[in-house]
């Protein structure tokens, strides 16, 4: 079975691992660098790591035969599922989106906002000295954001020079970056807001394996009130939750 399976996380990595492992043949793609280099480990899997929009991987999805496309891009990248999504049907292949369980909480002081947008101006209302969780994509809509414009911004990302080029092309100075690579325990998420003297706490809910379990814990224990920014609404035609459903969705492609 040929599989072309969007790798855009550690648990897509790991899911390309165990489907190659099933002896299935395996492309992954995947946009960075750092994405490239952990799967060039893995014999066994072939990498596509050229960004491409829905018309190109449709093309690619066509002429490379492939039986199945699997979507284990992140929970918010809303756009690389919808183009994933169009190129099946315009290729005619199958399609199935693997997505990673929620985070489910109790905690009071969590407030669910639907954009990064809308996650700024809460996060402003709710304190000066902020501190950001949500990777570097989004960071300019916060730094430019006019609620924030008298707060405090601390900006957590990975410790790539790319990212880290991108953080200060728009505006972010030292002070204000914490470059460093998960996962993040719990106590070291408390240290790292105290460090900042966070007042407010912006995340997503990326599941567990995204850390958004011990970035709340963390929060909770020093009563800080945390922006939760929901995933985005997007209809996939096939879900599974567990690689063992994909590898369910597999074989049902073949029937």
């Amino acid at each position: 079975m040929k599989i072309f399976l969007i790798a855009g996380t550690e648990d897509g990595r790991k899911l390309a691992e165990f489907l190659a492992g099933h002896g299935h043949d395996v492309t992954a793609s995947v946009v960075s660098e750092y994405g490239r280099k952990i799967l060039e480990q893995y014999d066994k899997i072939k990498i596509n790591d050229k960004k491409l929009d829905a018309a190109e991987l449709e093309k690619i999805l066509g002429e490379g035969n492939f039986n199945i496309l699997v979507d284990a891009s992140h929970p918010y990248a809303a756009n690389v599922s919808q183009n994933a999504i169009d190129a099946c049907h315009g290729a005619q292949i199958f399609y199935v989106r693997y997505e990673r369980a929620e985070i489910k909480t109790s905690y009071e002081k969590i407030h669910r906002v639907e954009s990064y947008e809308e996650a700024a101006v809460k996060s402003a209302e709710l304190g000066k000295n902020i501190f950001l969780t949500t990777g570097s994509r989004n960071l300019k809509i916060f730094l430019q954001s006019d609620a924030l414009k008298n707060c405090n911004i601390t900006a957590r990302i990975l410790p790539t020079a790319e990212v880290i080029a991108e953080c200060e092309k728009i505006g972010l100075t030292p002070k204000q970056i914490i470059a460093v690579q998960g996962p993040f325990s719990t106590a070291l998420n408390v240290e790292l807001f105290r460090h900042a003297n966070a007042e407010v706490v912006v995340t997503k809910n990326s599941g567990q394996i995204g850390g958004a379990d011990t970035k709340i814990a963390a929060a909770e224990i020093l009563n800080l009130p945390v922006v939760m920014i929901d995933r985005p609404k997007i209809f996939y035609p096939n879900v599974a939750a567990t690689f063992e459903e994909v590898l369910n969705f597999v074989q049902l492609s073949i029937m």
